[in-house]
């Protein structure tokens, strides 16, 4: 019969919380150490009869694996570390990485590893440096996401011999998973052409290489369908930020031939130009269209559902997570590449057939 937790004379950690050891586990069982340890890891040569017992009675006894010792042994730490700074300081509102993030976590979850945020707070005095954050903390791999990627301490980094996986930039001899930018803005346009428009205004996000393939992708499309663009229809404003597309939308309100058709940096940042849109009486999609980018959630609970591409952002995070851990875990035979995926249009209801 199975002895009581407190019939045995276990160690105590500092809290006094009972520490259960494989020792214990041999002796409730009247097993060796070495076949407690085969059948908690699962070896083939330990039958499924022993298995079950050896387990039932290690979970009754309260025992969980020491992370610091399975690490010392494996040369593995099962933890991931997750670079997301976003100078808006949206942080995990952010819909579009959140939903990465999400799945990032539910893959790494499901393969055995832990994620933890690195430290990205620059004020303080005693902060390490992302590498340095990285190594003190034994990371196995890095998830770099939304991030100046052109930060000295980013750079820094990547340049480590740590396995690293970025999302939505692409460095030399690193693997990165990325949106389809250039397809996306394509179909988004030839969607807004088939619709009848050719005075199409364009507000773009700020510098990163996001921006610089949708732009590239924008005038480039705009180029083959034969539509000439004027430099009053292409504006700057920081990616989910209603203020500044307000502001803009406004602009282009203004001109003496405005467009008919505006597209913004992202769906959340389209809300300020619906804002600067009704402000001047005027109706989505009847007398302009507009569409955003992202396919985020609450873009599809507004009237008019806003027209955008809906980025697949559960097959990002899925394959950041499993492009690093393949990396982690077989470094000698994972290619180190890009993985493109694709979005869709999502039709929405503001963008008007004016043919």
């Amino acid at each position: 019969m199975l002895k009581n937790v407190n019939d045995f004379d276990y160690q105590r950690d500092r809290r006094g919380f009972v520490m259960v050891s494989l020792k214990d586990i041999s002796a409730a069982c009247g097993v060796s150490i070495a076949t407690v340890s085969k059948a908690l890891n699962n070896h083939s040569d330990i039958s499924v009869e022993t298995k079950e017992h050896i387990r039932k009675v290690a979970n009754d006894l309260g025992y969980y694996p020491n992370s610091a010792a399975k690490a010392l042994k494996t040369n593995r730490s099962y933890n991931i570390g997750v670079l997301f700074v976003d100078d808006a300081q949206s942080g995990l509102t952010h819909d579009f990485f959140a939903n990465i993030l999400d799945s990032f976590k539910r893959t790494a979850e499901a393969k055995g590893y832990d994620l933890t945020f690195i430290n990205s707070c620059k004020t303080r005095s005693n902060r390490m440096s992302y590498l340095a954050h990285c190594r003190y903390r034994g990371f196995d791999g890095i998830c770099i996401a939304c991030v100046n990627f052109y930060d000295p301490e980013v750079v820094e980094l990547v340049r480590s011999d740590l396995p690293i996986v970025t999302v939505d930039h692409v460095f030399n001899n690193r693997t990165a998973v990325i949106s389809d930018n250039v397809k996306g803005m394509h179909d988004l346009l030839a969607y807004v052409y088939e619709k009848g428009h050719r005075k199409i205004a364009y507000i773009h996000g700020l510098d990163s290489a996001v921006t610089h393939s949708r732009l590239s992708s924008f005038f480039k499309t705009t180029d083959d369908l034969g539509i000439a663009i004027p430099d009053s229809y292409v504006k700057e404003a920081p990616y989910r930020s209603t203020i500044e597309t307000y502001q803009k939308t406004l602009e282009l309100l203004d001109l003496p031939d405005p467009p008919t058709c505006i597209l913004y940096p992202d769906d959340f940042s389209a809300f300020g130009g619906i804002n600067a849109i009704s402000e001047r009486g005027l109706s989505i999609p009847e007398d302009i269209s507009i569409c955003g980018y992202d396919g985020i959630r609450v873009a599809h609970h507004i009237e008019p559902q806003l027209t955008t591409i809906r980025q697949d952002t559960e097959t990002i995070g899925k394959d950041a997570a499993e492009e690093l851990i393949a990396l982690i875990e077989h470094p000698k035979t994972t290619l180190v590449r890009e993985v493109v995926v694709e979005g869709a249009v999502y039709p929405g209801k503001t963008v008007k057939d004016i043919n």
